[in-house]
């Protein structure tokens, strides 16, 4: 079924590329906001390959943490998929990869959950993995986000609700902001993930809070330091990571434990745009390039099929 459907949506991009390029509009369905879903890759659970977060190459390609298999794999346009590094084991215990991110000179930083070599660590081009930041008093390290201008990666605790400020060049390390809106829920239901996924936008850090499935504001102040935490949107339902859409405050968001994608609207509001139906199975974390947005699924509770979706995108 899903190699069909596979095949039917590529064919439908390949027509919308060339009537592109031919100058003649193509064909979209001009009220659906997401269009034109296809599996780009799929990946192989056996090999524990669920991928957990995303960031994109200039290529096109796409960069991805297999969280179990403690990999960072580059994902080319063709769907082929490379193991760029394995980060090494601890000497006991669970180890998990999460957040990843791309600085403008190619090196990735990523987020180890992984003992005594737990913190943000950097793969530079060459595939070599060295600690930049231990992390020992934060429980869960999650979301990744860099804001280049200010030397500063930024850094989701999802069992604590915390976000942390690291420099990637010194290393150094301080909590930056905390409080109940950012702390996962409490009671019988609860996930144990509070603030998730992570991005700077427009002199601003952004913050999912998975278990109370909202989006939150935190303003960089002159200082650097953190400003009063807002509320953009509730019921985004076990809302992930997310990213903007285009240049205003309006954000694609994935949705793990219902297998969804929402478009989320800058007055707070949200509709959903994929579901299990388009190829989704527990999306993770999503990325937008041009009128492309790529979405990762890990399978967490599906246990199948965990892969990368492409999407049109109709501004």
């Amino acid at each position: 079924m899903y190699r069909h459907r596979r095949a039917t949506l590529m064919s439908a991009v390949a027509v919308a590329v060339l009537a592109t390029t031919q100058g003649i509009a193509p064909a979209f369905a001009a009220t659906a906001p997401l269009t034109h879903a296809r599996e780009a890759a799929h990946f192989d659970i056996d090999k524990m390959q669920q991928p957990e977060n995303i960031t994109l190459e200039p290529s096109g390609a796409a960069d991805v943490t297999f969280t179990k298999a403690r990999q960072v794999a580059r994902v080319t346009p063709d769907g082929r998929t490379t193991i760029l590094a394995t980060l090494p084991a601890p000497a006991s215990g669970t180890a998990t990869l999460s957040g990843i991110v791309r600085a403008a000179d190619g090196t990735l930083y990523v987020n180890y959950n992984a003992g005594s070599l737990s913190g943000v660590w950097r793969v530079s081009p060459g595939g070599t993995a060295e600690q930049v930041a231990a992390l020992p008093e934060a429980k869960v390290v999650n979301g990744l986000a860099l804001d280049e201008r200010h030397d500063t990666l930024y850094v989701t605790d999802s069992s604590s609700g915390t976000v942390w400020k690291v420099s990637p060049r010194t290393g150094e390390a301080s909590l930056w902001a905390s409080g109940e809106a950012l702390q996962p829920s409490t009671g019988a239901y609860s996930s144990g993930f509070g603030a998730n996924g992570i991005k700077v936008h427009d002199d601003a850090v952004w913050v999912s809070n998975t278990d109370k499935g909202t989006l939150l504001r935190i303003p960089i102040a002159a200082d650097g330091s953190a400003g009063a935490v807002t509320t953009q949107a509730e019921g985004v339902t076990s809302i992930d990571d997310f990213t903007f859409v285009g240049k205003g405050d309006t954000v694609l968001a994935a949705q793990n434990f219902v297998n969804s994608v929402a478009l989320v609207h800058p007055d707070g509001t949200h509709e959903t745009v994929l579901t299990a139906e388009d190829g989704l199975s527990n999306p993770t974390s999503v990325a937008v390039r041009g009128n492309t947005a790529y979405v990762t699924s890990g399978a967490y509770f599906t246990h199948d099929d965990p892969n990368l979706l492409l999407a049109h995108i109709n501004h």
